[in-house]
């Protein structure tokens, strides 16, 4: 019993309890009583007879006849409350109510009180008859409490087994990655030391079990020390009792479920092929269209024909290189048009004497045709900039076409492998071999599988999964653009309508002399 916890009612110490105990024991002695030692079943019986006897004292007083009937009785008992020898004694739904318990814990055969558990407060250090308002279940309002074997750190529980035996973890013993499981010896060659992954995680388990659990990790190798068998056969061990688990890099598979259980994987499992990547992009010599769509080449190709146009328009009367004959004045303003891409200047250093820096010029026209009016200008300003976006995403697109490499696998199934006489290399001891030499990829990558798929998810489509594909560049398209050619638009018919309302401003008087005389025919014809 020492160390042992235990709850009992609480009895509040009483001079009247005291002085009842007393004469109890003299009592005893005087009638040579064995036991004269009072529990609290004695005590709630001598209460609970005070208690039958004021509950028979109202009823009598009520009833002069005394025919005391049972039902009166019962509710005028449970009406009854008294101070007694075991405290505050009253009945609750016909159940003795006892709202205060003792913790106690037992020490060489001593009970000491380590704290209190109230239907109020919860767990207490000191009984109060004042509540907290806070209920509480924290150990920390407890004494301190002495465990079995005297000791003050909590037990886990029972040691399994009780005859002390360690439980037998197996353990492989492979060339493979030694990050899941690596078993070394010690310069000594005596002590066999295992690390690894899989070891981490199942002594962080073991560690978590509210019991305690004494292992060893057994190496499976032969009386030689060398390899014992496969996975297969590291498994099988289990099932015949040569070890009692298995901590490693055991993958599930169905044939080992037959013979042990598995706990819950906390790695990913699966089969991966590792095969050669080839470059899917073809390098071809109309390679320099596919930066742009055929919609976004048509547009700009229309918006070259339309600035040129415009152009004239605003430059045809006061700028002498855009007059001529017909043929001259529409070459010269779709070479302007045209021209733009080369008449853009960039960054240029210049040096000072102070200071060495770069400085960004104006995009200005070069040698060739100038504009003179102040529109063909605003409108050559807002072109100048939609041809310098539309050349650099140009040249930018073509550039990640030319040197970033879209890769993708030579092969994509066993099937493409077993149809070309391949060969397929596998890790050695694992269960690759096995898994390629049953009806299980038959099976997870043939028709019955892929109609069962069809069946319930409904047609696959095909996503790219490698990264490279993430780095490839897609043609530019018109939606990126639009924003670009609204500009131009927009800029280009404000300079239209200040042309128009500035020409009939100016050619006003002849315009309503115009309009006048054709009034006056209308009226003549009249």
């Amino acid at each position: 019993m020492p160390g042992v916890l235990g709850v009992k009612p609480h009895v509040p110490r009483r001079k009247r309890l005291d002085h009842f105990i007393n004469r109890w024991k003299w009592e005893s002695r005087q009638k040579n009583s064995v036991d004269a030692n009072l529990s609290i079943f004695g005590l709630w019986a001598y209460d609970a007879t005070i208690a039958l006897a004021m509950a028979v004292e109202k009823v009598g007083a009520r009833h002069s006849s005394y025919n005391i009937t049972g039902k009166h009785l019962r509710e005028e008992l449970s009406n009854t409350r008294l101070r007694g020898l075991s405290g505050d004694f009253h009945f609750v739904n016909g159940q003795l109510h006892y709202s205060a318990f003792q913790i106690v814990n037992i020490i060489s055969n001593v009970e000491r009180v380590i704290g209190f558990w109230t239907e109020k407060d919860g767990i207490t250090k000191a009984l109060t008859y004042t509540s907290t308002n806070m209920y509480s279940t924290s150990r920390e309002n407890l004494g301190a409490i002495v465990w079995p074997g005297e000791t003050t750190i909590a037990p886990k529980g029972w040691v399994i087994p009780t005859n002390k035996k360690k439980l037998r973890v197996g353990v492989p013993v492979t060339d493979g990655l030694s990050a899941f499981v690596n078993v070394t010896r010690d310069s000594s060659g005596r002590t066999t030391v295992v690390t690894g992954f899989c070891i981490d995680v199942f002594d962080a388990v073991m560690v978590a079990l509210p019991y305690n659990v004494p292992y060893e990790y057994v190496p499976f190798v032969n009386h030689n020390g060398e390899i014992a068998g496969d996975y297969n056969d590291l498994v099988y061990q289990v099932f015949l009792g040569n070890f009692d688990a298995v901590v490693g890099d055991v993958t599930i598979l169905a044939n080992r479920s037959l013979y042990v259980d598995f706990t819950l994987p906390y790695t990913e499992s699966g089969v991966t092929m590792i095969v050669p990547v080839k470059d899917k992009k073809e390098k071809n010599a109309w390679v320099f269209l596919k930066p742009l769509t055929w919609d976004l080449w048509v547009t700009s190709a229309c918006f070259f024909v339309f600035i040129g146009f415009f152009i004239w328009i605003l430059e045809h009367k006061e700028n002498e290189d855009f007059r001529g004959t017909r043929a001259q004045q529409i070459g010269t303003s779709f070479w302007f048009s045209f021209s733009t891409m080369h008449k853009l200047e960039v960054f240029f250093p210049i040096t000072d004497k102070r200071r060495s820096s770069f400085y960004l010029l104006d995009y200005v026209p070069s040698v060739g045709e100038k504009v003179v009016s102040n529109l063909a200008r605003f409108t050559v300003i807002i072109w100048f900039f939609v041809v310098l976006i539309l050349t650099q995403s140009y040249t930018a697109s073509l550039t990640s076409m030319l040197t970033i490499r879209q890769l993708e696998p030579t092969f994509t199934s066993v099937q493409d492998l077993m149809m070309k006489g391949k060969t397929i290399g596998y890790p050695k001891d694992s269960f690759i071999l096995q898994l390629l030499e049953q009806a299980v990829l038959s099976v997870t990558e043939g028709e019955k599988m892929v109609q069962i798929e069809k069946a319930w998810f409904g047609e696959k489509t095909n996503c790219p999964d490698d990264t490279s594909a993430s780095l490839a560049s897609s043609s530019l398209s018109l939606n990126s653009f639009w924003g670009l050619f609204l500009i131009v638009g927009v800029a280009s018919s404000i300079a239209l309508i200040i042309l128009t309302s500035t020409l009939v401003f100016e050619h006003r008087h002849t315009l309503m002399h115009f309009v006048s005389e054709i009034y006056g025919y209308i009226l003549d014809r009249r």
